[in-house]
Formats: structure tokens, C-alpha cells, sequence
């Protein structure tokens, strides 16, 4: 499963450190619960290939914790768990409406796990997008991808990584035995985030670029690379599946058609990589949050079928 590796070093950055203020979310209708991390206001130095390096300033967020796992991304699989619990403070509830993915007719974690801790894995970043669009009819709150900058500025957490240390923090090819782990077993980084490096890659928001500065040209603050078709997109942090090397903050990954090589369905599903185990997500909650209207206009633009 190793993949082609890309990297965009980061000479990195300015922001408070440690004491990270967190808040719990129960998902409506159930008792699954997932921690935010608060995530603050900061700068990241980004290096090109050629040397030259950007100044990056992001607004704060709030981060998931742990990975998304499967017992969160269950509910969003099946509509018998969508009564009419919902926080939304009006009453609004359409999250019976959000489309939801088809049935797996392959075990497609290759029997790795699902309940009881294990991270979602091998959905599309369509779906993990339309997960975060359920949970905004669930909650009222606006959830999303991480940019890949948010994504490697969270990581980073104000801090240089050393390699030896790496198994201490992650699960990957050294350690892993093939396979991935519960959530949450390694220590977490400084600012109290779980499996950043290894366990599973994760989805960002960005279409991927192979020259990143370039694609993002002028926009500097909170940079988006958005999509304009469906493939690729950029995944990071490395898995369970990944050498050392791969398994770093600055570690950019190109997700590929070949993901999906077992469906056999043409066209292929939206909703599963049939072939990426190894991939999953984590979860953002901006600090400012959208109007409704914002809210609808960024899934329209985000989601390419």
C-alpha cells in the first residue's frame, strides 16, 4: 500500500502553547461523544522548493481530538439513529435529508476493526465530507476538513518532531504489525492531539498541488487550495502503513483513482475507496461560525462529485 510522498517543508511558527482549552460534543440521539481541542490564532513560515518561504496566518479553530471513529461515522451510516434529536436552536432539522453512503459489500478496514475505539477508514473525502454536513443538521454547529495548512500548523504544535521519538506518538511501519490501532493510545502532541502521525492518514480539505505556495499565490491568510474536480486531494500524516520518513507533519500525500481498484462499479462510488484502509479523517469546528447561508455555499463548492 505505500504510496507516492510528497513534502512541503515548514519552517514554522508563532503561537501560545499547552493548557489547550477542550469541550466535549455529544452527537444528538445518542451517547457518542467527541473532544475539540481550541486551536489558537497563529503564523506559519512555509518553504518552497525553491527556497523561497511564505508567511502563513491562520485564524483559530477548534480540532476533533482523535480521529473520527467508526462508532461516530456509524450514526451517519444508518437513518434509523435520526429521530427528531437535534440541538438547532430554531427547530430546523434536516439531517434525515443528508445523503448517506451506500452499503459496503466488501469489509473494506480488511478486518482490522470497527466499534469499540477504531478510526473510520476508507470513505471517499466526499463522504467525510457529507458526514460533516450531517452533523451541522445535527448540532447547528459548522464542522468541516482541515485545510492542509490548519492540518499541519495543529500538528506541528509549536514544535519540532524528532524522528527517534516517533513511536512514542504514532503507529506506523516499525510498529504498527500491518494494521491499524484504537484511537488515542499513543501520547498526543502538545497541544493534546491524538494520532497527528500514523494510525491513519488524514483527509484535508485541499485539492492537491504538487507546488503548494503556487496554487495558493497571493491568499496567505487561512489558504484554501479548492477543487475544481474530483481527484486529487491532498491526505496527511502518514499510516500505520508508513515509513518513518513518511510519518511527519510536513508529509503530503496525493490521494489516487487506484484507491478504488476493487469496485467494481462503474462509475465508481462516490462514497468508498475500496482500497484505502489506511485513510481517514478528523474533524474542524471554525471559531467564527458561518451563517446558514455561508454554511450551504461551502458544501456546494467543497463536494465534486
Amino acid at each position: 500500500m505505500r504510496n507516492q510522498a510528497f513534502f512541503l517543508p515548514i519552517l514554522f511558527l508563532s503561537a501560545s502553547l499547552y493548557g489547550q482549552d477542550t469541550t466535549q460534543i455529544t452527537i444528538p440521539g445518542s451517547v457518542i461523544n467527541f473532544r475539540l481541542v481550541y486551536i489558537p490564532t497563529g503564523q506559519m513560515d512555509v518553504q518552497g522548493s525553491d527556497g523561497q518561504t511564505v508567511s502563513i496566518q491562520l485564524d483559530a479553530f477548534w480540532l476533533a481530538a482523535r480521529e473520527v471513529a467508526y462508532d461516530e461515522f456509524s450514526l451517519f451510516q444508518q437513518r434509523q439513529y435520526d429521530s427528531d434529536a437535534s440541538d438547532w436552536p430554531a427547530g430546523e432539522y434536516r439531517a434525515d435529508a443528508v445523503s448517506r453512503p451506500t452499503p459496503q459489500y466488501l469489509d473494506y478496514t480488511y478486518g482490522m476493526g470497527t466499534s469499540g475505539g477504531f478510526p473510520a477508514v476508507s470513505m471517499t473525502q466526499q463522504a467525510a465530507l457529507r458526514y460533516c454536513y450531517w452533523l451541522y443538521q445535527k448540532t447547528g454547529q459548522f464542522y468541516r476538513l482541515p485545510t492542509e495548512a490548519e492540518w499541519a500548523y495543529a500538528c506541528r504544535a509549536g514544535q519540532d518532531w524528532a524522528p527517534e521519538e516517533l513511536g512514542a506518538y504514532a503507529w506506523y511501519y516499525d510498529n504498527a504489525y500491518d494494521a491499524y490501532h484504537k484511537i488515542g493510545q499513543k501520547a498526543p502532541n502538545p497541544w493534546g492531539l491524538y494520532d497527528m502521525l500514523g494510525n491513519v492518514a488524514e483527509w484535508t480539505l485541499d485539492e492537491y498541488q504538487k507546488d503548494y505556495l503556487a496554487a495558493i499565490g497571493m491568499e496567505t491568510s487561512n489558504p484554501w487550495v479548492k477543487p475544481e474536480k474530483r481527484h486529487s486531494r491532498t491526505v496527511m500524516g502518514g499510516s500505520y502503513d508508513s515509513l518513518q520518513k513518511e510519518c511527519s507533519c510536513t508529509h503530503r500525500q496525493r490521494s489516487q483513482p487506484r484507491w478504488q481498484a476493487r469496485d467494481p462499479q462503474i462509475p465508481k462510488s462516490i462514497w468508498w475507496n475500496t482500497d484505502s484502509p489506511f485513510v481517514g479523517f478528523r474533524i474542524v469546528r471554525p471559531e467564527q461560525q458561518p451563517s446558514a447561508e455561508a454554511v450551504e455555499a461551502f458544501f456546494q463548492e467543497a463536494i465534486r462529485d
